[in-house]
């Protein structure tokens, strides 16, 4: 017979004394009390036997306990003691196999995710030019786990608002960061309300641009929501509402893309400013084939690459792009 760990047997018994000790627990294992063993080859040529409490053994242990039925000596166990089994040999089956579909589905989201990198990866031709196109299966109501609200949809790893009531398309496009531009947010306060507009000048500017041809057009950055996976609800629920909340306060029709994905990662995700994605998905897919009049055309944020600034990811977006930049006190105070 085989020394190999594969050889091991599983066994049950009531316990002839109370000298043996539980491999797991390393309490006494009382004389009389049903014991499992699980016996292996020594080395040295002689069985070896690891005691267990009944509800000591590990599930992930080399001999299986179900069907209970099957471990030797089963049927000298009382009725009751049986059933104690059976029911343990049970729950250890499920227990297994909620771990099993578990990992299978880890793996399956893995491999969603990393087919969507590789579609990312080729997303662009050299230069900067879009190819990919997006088709009525690759729209979601869901980014991943999480649902979304009514009129937001879901494409890889953007959330957008393809059409607030009243927007109108153009060849001219105004387009703003949120967080710290259009809003003062907070990392520290979660919620739909969790904002105040960031200049009392804001409304009326948005709603003359309106007026004047622009479709708006805000484009925001919120790795939270990819990040926060057990609280990833939450970050959707967040993020979204204080748009919402924004555009209502506002007044005026204004078109939404959301990247979710994260600052790092090879290969980069081409949605997450400064990488021009979302702008070349708005451009080619949600904007009735019109032609951006890039001279007419600007774009404000407040990620300019300043001392005090968090990072250069706006300005270096709008430069991806070829668009006029400012930055928010620029446009909204010194240009009102």
């Amino acid at each position: 017979m085989s020394s190999s760990p594969a050889a091991a047997k599983l066994m049950v018994e009531y316990a002839k004394s109370g000298r043996s000790i539980c491999k797991k627990c390393s309490k006494s294992i009382a004389s009389g009390v049903p014991r499992l063993g699980l016996v292996s080859k020594d080395p040295r040529g002689f069985d070896m036997t690891k005691w267990h409490h009944l509800n000591c053994y590990p599930s992930s242990g080399p001999g299986s306990i179900s069907p209970a039925e099957s471990i030797p000596g089963f049927s000298s166990l009382k009725s009751s003691d049986r059933d104690i089994l059976k029911k343990l040999a049970n729950e250890v089956t499920q227990a297994s196999n909620k771990v099993c579909g578990k990992e299978e589905e880890e793996k399956e989201e893995e491999e969603l995710e990393q087919g969507n990198l590789k579609k990312q990866k080729f997303g662009y031709e050299d230069g900067g030019k879009l190819e990919m196109s997006i088709s009525t299966s690759d729209i979601k109501d869901r980014y991943k786990d999480a649902i979304l609200l009514p009129k937001w949809k879901a494409f890889q790893t953007i959330i957008f608002l393809e059409r607030d009531d009243g927007l109108h398309d153009s060849q001219k496009i105004a387009a703003f960061d949120f967080d710290g531009c259009l809003a003062k947010t907070s990392v520290r306060r979660v919620g739909a309300d969790a904002w105040s507009i960031m200049y009392p000048s804001i409304p009326e500017k948005l709603q003359n641009l309106y007026n004047d041809g622009y479709k708006l057009v805000i484009f925001t950055n919120e790795s939270n929501i990819e990040r926060w996976k057990n609280k990833r609800q939450a970050a959707v629920d967040s993020k979204l509402g204080r748009l919402e909340n924004f555009i209502k306060l506002v007044k005026v029709p204004i078109q939404v893309f959301v990247a979710c994905g994260l600052s790092y990662g090879v290969p980069e995700d081409p949605f997450r400013k400064p990488k021009p994605g979302m702008w070349k998905i708005m451009e080619k897919e949600f904007n009735s084939g019109l032609p951006v009049d890039i001279n007419q055309s600007f774009y404000v944020g407040d990620a300019a690459g300043r001392p005090d600034d968090h990072s250069d990811a706006d300005i270096k977006f709008a430069q991806a792009i070829g668009l006029k930049f400012y930055v928010p006190e620029e446009y909204f105070i010194n240009l009102a």
